[in-house]
């Protein structure tokens, strides 16, 4: 594990087609790697946020061939910082589509890729509700990728409501996770702060979750906040609801003190 790094939660309010959202991912990543961040994550869906099921499936493109790559490329070597895609539509050959997540280098290499594991099928009440099992193909690997400062463990929004997937994460040597999503406001309001601090607390992990903010095509609300937390569940940095960027340093030695101190992941005892 390296030494201390600075991090960015990139925090955006994406449109439902790809090209007019890649000047702003531009913009914002630029601002990030000029305040000094090392690692810069973007949002859950943040070069399409497209509400219909059917658009979705037509929109997504294979990862081979989606517009949005070469460009996220090119922006992590241009400003020489690690990069973190919160997730792009992938058009898979069965005709659904991958959540997936990609760690980029900074020579804008994939380094790793996660598929969403956990699906959002909910009925918030007032005629809110999610279907995304109809369109996504859910994941089922989970991912632990190493960085020049540590471990990084990978996972997508609802993913968050399961604290298995990052215990796991935990004990495969992960020092950091991420939880880039669109959390819809009402969620948001209710959990979200709560949810983060606790994966935060149960793995002595920071966590990085950077957020879709505002309304968006279709009527959308989604919650922003964009968070960074460090192992002893408290907040360093919070995005509030505007599009921008947040800023915190990370002490990696952080990760083992908090652990040393609390050492819950070597605490599990068998029950039936």
């Amino acid at each position: 594990m390296s030494g201390r790094f600075r991090v960015a939660c990139v925090q955006t309010n994406s449109l439902r087609d790809i090209s007019p959202n890649l000047p702003i991912i531009a913009a914002l990543v630029g601002e990030a790697r000029a305040a000094g961040a090392d690692l810069v994550l973007l949002p859950e869906n943040v070069t399409m946020l497209e509400p219909d099921s059917r658009q979705l499936r037509e929109k997504a493109q294979p990862e081979d061939h989606h517009p949005a790559l070469p460009v996220l490329a090119a922006l992590a070597r241009e400003t020489g910082a690690w990069l973190l895609i919160g997730s792009l539509s992938i058009r898979l050959d069965d005709g659904r589509v991958a959540n997936r997540s990609l760690l980029l280098n900074a020579d804008g290499t994939i380094v790793a890729r996660y598929d969403k594991i956990h699906l959002f099928d909910v009925d918030l009440g007032g005629g809110e509700s999610y279907r995304e099992s109809a369109t996504i193909a859910p994941g089922d690997r989970a991912v632990v990728a190493a960085t020049p400062w540590g471990k990084l463990g990978l996972s997508v929004c609802y993913d968050v409501r399961f604290a298995h997937l990052y215990r796991h994460l935990a004990k495969a040597g992960a020092d950091f996770l991420t939880v880039p999503a669109a959390f819809t406001r009402v969620t948001g309001e209710a959990h979200w702060h709560i949810l983060l601090r606790a994966r935060a607390i149960e793995t002595g992990c920071y966590v990085f979750a950077p957020a879709q903010t505002g309304t968006h095509a279709g009527g959308r609300q989604t919650f922003g906040h964009s968070l960074i937390v460090d192992p002893w569940g408290r907040v360093l940095a919070d995005g509030g609801e505007a599009v921008g960027i947040s800023v915190a340093d990370v002490d990696p030695a952080e990760v083992a003190a908090a652990r040393r101190r609390v050492p819950a992941l070597t605490h599990d005892r068998p029950f039936h």
